[in-house]
C-alpha cells in the first residue's frame, strides 16, 4: 500500500468514525478495533502490519485532521514495544490493549543505588514461591513511578551464574501493598524522579517476560527502543488548534500529567536555540572569543543532526551495516549540552547563576547550568556509550573485567 492509498484509507475511516465529542476512552476503543491505534503492530495485536514508515503517514493524517492518537505519552510506548517484541501471546493480549487506550500508565524500574550505568549489576532479588515471584529490593531514578499502574522491572533470579545470565524481566503491579514510591527532589528544583522500595512484592508467574534468566536480552531490547526515540513525549500541539470538544480536554489533561516530569528536559539539552538571540541581545556576539565558541557549538549541533539523518537514511535503505545511531546520538547530545552550557556562561557571566523572574530568561539560563549534567548520566553514562561505540562499532578489544564469576562472589556496593 503506497502513501497516497494510506492517506485516502485513513481519511475515509476518520470521516466515518472521528468525533471530538466522544470521550477519550471511547475513541481509543474505536481506534483499537479499527487497527489504527498502532498500525505498525501485527493484525492479531490491534494493528495492521504496517512498516514504521507507513505508520508515520497515518500519524501525519491524524495530526492534519486533529484526530487524537492512541495513548503514547510517557513510558507507555516503551513498555508496549518491549512486550510486543519479547512477550508471549497472553501478555500481548492482556497488556497492550489497556496501554493503547490509556487505561494503564507505566514506569521503568531498572537502575539501583548500587548499579546505575552497570545495569547488569542489579541486586533486587526475585524468588519463586508457590507459583509466584516474590521481589525485594530498591530502584531509583524512576520517572512517573508516582502515578504508574505497572512497571517494567529487572531483577536477579540466579546468584550463582555470571551477572548477565542471572537476571529476569518482570511486569509488576505498582498499586500493590508491597511497593512504596518516594519522590526525589533535584538540585534544579524539579521533582521528576522517584525511588521505589519493594518488600515482598508479588509478581504472578505469567508476568515474567522472555523466560527466567533472559532478562538481559529483554532489557537491552527495551534500551534499544529508548535510544531510538520510541518513548515520545507528546506536546499535544497540532491536534486541537481552536477546535472545541470533550476529547481534546481529556487528551490535554493526559498529556499534561505525562509530560510534567519532563518540563526541564529542554534545559538539560543546553537550549542551543537561545544562544544566538542571547548573544545578540547582550552584545556578546561582538566578542571574538565568544563568537568562536558559538560557532563551535553550532557546528557540533548541525553535524550531529546530519549524522543522525544519514543513519536514518541507511536504516530506511535496509543496510546491514551496524548503525550505532542511538549511542552516538546520545554521546553527541551530552557533548553539545556541555558546550551550550559553557557558551551561556560566557555570554551572561556571573548573572547566569541568578534564578527567578529577575534573572536571564526568567531563570531558564540558570536552570540550564544545573540541568545539563543530567544528560551525561541518564539513559547510560557517556562512558557507557563510549564503550559501546569502541567495542561494538570500532571493534576495539574489551577491557579487563573482574566480574565474570558467579554474581554472589562479585564485590559490589552495599
Amino acid at each position: 500500500m503506497n502513501d497516497e492509498t494510506i492517506r485516502e484509507t485513513v481519511g475515509r475511516w476518520l470521516d466515518e468514525n472521528w468525533s471530538p465529542d466522544r470521550s477519550l476512552r471511547e475513541w481509543r476503543e474505536i481506534l483499537l478495533e479499527g487497527g489504527w491505534a498502532a498500525p505498525h503492530y501485527p493484525e492479531e495485536y490491534f494493528g495492521r502490519g504496517f512498516t514504521n514508515e507507513q505508520a508515520k503517514v497515518v500519524a501525519e493524517v491524524f495530526k492534519e485532521r486533529g484526530a487524537v492518537p492512541a495513548a503514547q505519552a510517557g513510558p507507555r510506548r516503551l513498555a508496549s514495544e518491549t512486550i510486543l517484541a519479547c512477550g508471549n501471546d497472553d501478555q500481548k493480549q492482556r497488556f497492550l490493549r489497556p496501554i493503547l487506550t490509556g487505561e494503564h500508565s507505566w514506569c521503568q524500574l531498572f537502575s539501583e543505588p548500587g548499579s546505575g550505568s552497570d545495569l547488569a549489576g542489579v541486586s533486587t532479588r526475585a524468588e519463586l514461591e508457590n507459583g509466584q515471584w516474590i521481589l525485594n529490593g530498591q530502584k531509583v531514578w524512576n520517572t512517573s513511578a508516582h502515578h504508574a499502574d505497572f512497571g517494567i522491572l529487572l531483577a536477579r533470579t540466579d546468584w550463582d551464574v555470571p551477572k548477565h545470565q542471572g537476571m529476569s524481566y518482570f511486569l509488576i503491579d505498582m498499586r500493590q501493598e508491597g511497593v512504596e514510591v518516594r519522590p526525589l527532589r533535584q538540585m534544579n528544583g524539579h521533582q521528576s524522579f522517584n525511588e521505589v522500595f519493594m518488600t515482598n512484592a508479588v509478581v504472578p508467574a505469567e508476568d515474567l517476560v522472555g523466560g527466567e534468566g533472559n532478562g538481559w536480552h529483554v532489557a537491552t531490547t527495551t534500551l534499544s527502543f529508548e535510544r531510538r526515540g520510541f518513548v515520545d513525549r507528546f506536546s499535544g500541539e497540532g491536534y486541537r488548534g481552536d477546535r472545541p470538544g470533550r476529547i481534546y480536554d481529556e487528551y490535554e489533561a493526559e498529556v499534561e500529567e505525562a509530560n510534567e516530569p519532563y518540563t526541564w528536559y529542554p534545559q538539560r539539552a543546553g537550549r542551543v536555540d537561545l544562544v544566538v538571540p542571547r548573544a545578540r541581545e547582550t552584545g556578546a556576539i561582538k566578542d571574538p572569543v565568544i563568537r568562536q565558541e558559538i560557532a563551535r557549538l553550532l557546528c557540533m549541533h548541525r553535524g550531529s543532526t546530519l549524522a543522525l539523518a544519514g543513519a536514518e537514511a541507511k536504516r530506511k535503505a535496509g543496510t546491514t551495516q551496524i548503525i550505532p545511531a542511538g549511542s552516538i546520538g546520545k554521546l553527541a547530545a551530552s557533548v553539545i549540552a556541555r558546550q551550550a552550557s559553557k557558551v551561556h556562561t560566557m555570554i551572561g557571566g556571573a548573572d547566569t547563576m541568578r534564578s527567578g523572574s529577575q534573572s536571564a530568561e526568567d531563570g531558564v539560563i540558570a536552570e540550564i547550568l544545573i540541568s545539563v549534567p543530567a544528560i551525561s548520566i541518564a539513559g547510560g553514562t557517556d562512558e557507557i556509550q563510549r564503550n559501546i561505540i569502541s567495542e561494538r562499532v570500532l571493534g576495539m578489544p574489551k577491557g579487563h573485567r573482574a566480574d565474570k564469576g558467579p554474581f554472589r562472589e562479585i564485590k559490589r556496593n552495599s
